[in-house]
């Protein structure tokens, strides 16, 4: 009874005060509750044959970014950033590449298609020379990819663009936001490719969510130590419509400069996914160096503010020269729960040649009540 007077006073009060146009409201729901967090046992057993799998030389073995966008018709588009393609040798070891003498193809975005269990690896050029399927403009430039969505048939996949300043092994930086539009019968190339928002640092999108009229695009101010949320949205499906940014007042403004600093603690990749009456917010932990812990905020609408910190997983790969990162959702897939992945990666480049199960993304299962 308490809860339903209070959701009655809550409209009553939104129907009498005023509002700044293009303000967001205040909500209410039942947020959603972690219970449990699960190995998921298709998506792992799905990669692993894939990257095990030495039928062709020129397939999977290993990657990181790993978004997801199920395409029309059903199959389901892996999104991938520096991928390697190649073949794994009897003591689970990764050739060197070509460019060292071997057999192993290096590329800085990739794609691969799910259908009836198995993965299929699609790449730019041709299988004596594979490029990426979003190739760089020069050498000393790459696209790195981010979330992905589906408008009017067409395959559009956010890229984020960097180059190399110096000669120092980290001597790199974002450079600006990209969005290329894909056939979805034709993924080794771009139809086009389309400038997005990219000023004051934001780099979009870490997480792409549908809801309602609008397609919420989150982004992240990455100051190193610290990152920094941003939201836009845009009206309909595709991100080639008005943008406009959400400010730390709630409203909504056309001017990017304007975009808030609205929470701090997340990573580069992130999610934001409809759970429950909800939404769940989930990342790693960036508010610890080199964190091992993925955490889950909740909210009431798309656009927070999130809350309820809670660490949903704890990845037993850290330590030593091994890190994880980048833990994000993906609603669309169906699972037990609502499912994750995050990635795996060396700071000594030789462990991802002497195991190659170093640098392959595990998938997680969360469940919510």
């Amino acid at each position: 009874m308490r809860r339903l007077l209070l959701s009655f006073l809550l409209v009553l009060v939104s129907l009498v005060a005023p509002q700044a146009a293009g303000a967001t409201t205040t909500t209410t729901c039942d947020l959603p509750t972690f219970r449990a967090t699960t190995t998921d046992a298709r998506l792992s057993a799905l990669f692993t044959d894939q990257g095990n799998d030495n039928s062709r030389t020129d397939d999977w073995t290993g990657a990181d970014g790993t978004y997801s966008v199920r395409l029309p018709g059903g199959k389901e588009l892996w999104i991938f950033s520096d991928t390697f393609l190649g073949q794994v040798n009897p003591d689970g070891s990764r050739p060197p590449v070509r460019e060292e003498g071997g057999t192993t193809v290096f590329l800085n975005n990739t794609f691969a298609v799910e259908k009836d269990g198995r993965l299929s690896t699609i790449y730019g050029g041709t299988s004596e020379n594979p490029k990426a399927v979003m190739p760089p403009r020069d050498k000393d430039h790459w696209y790195w990819a981010g979330d992905a969505t589906v408008a009017g048939g067409i395959v559009e996949v956010t890229y984020q663009e960097y180059e190399r300043y110096g000669t120092g092994a980290w001597d790199w930086r974002w450079h600006r936001n990209v969005v290329a539009r894909f056939a979805p019968g034709r993924l080794d190339r771009p139809i086009s490719v389309h400038d997005l928002p990219s000023g004051h640092k934001v780099a979009w999108a870490s997480g792409i969510h549908r809801d309602g009229r609008h397609t919420y695009v989150y982004g992240v101010e990455d100051l190193g130590g610290t990152k920094y949320m941003h939201l836009a949205r845009v009206r309909g499906a595709s991100l080639l419509g008005r943008w406009e940014y959400l400010k730390a007042d709630g409203t909504w403004s056309a001017d990017q400069a304007d975009s808030a600093r609205l929470m701090d603690g997340v990573a580069n990749e992130y999610s934001v996914s409809r759970v429950k009456g909800g939404y769940v917010l989930i990342t790693h932990d960036t508010t610890e160096i080199l964190s091992s812990k993925i955490v889950a905020y909740t909210s009431c609408t798309p656009y927070g503010p999130f809350t309820n910190k809670t660490t949903v997983y704890t990845t037993p790969e850290t330590g030593g020269n091994i890190f994880t990162y980048n833990a994000h959702a993906h609603p669309g897939i169906a699972g037990p729960g609502l499912v994750v992945s995050y990635n795996v990666n060396s700071f000594v480049n030789t462990d991802h040649y002497r195991d190659v199960t170093i640098y392959r993304p595990r998938f997680l299962d969360l469940a919510f009540e």
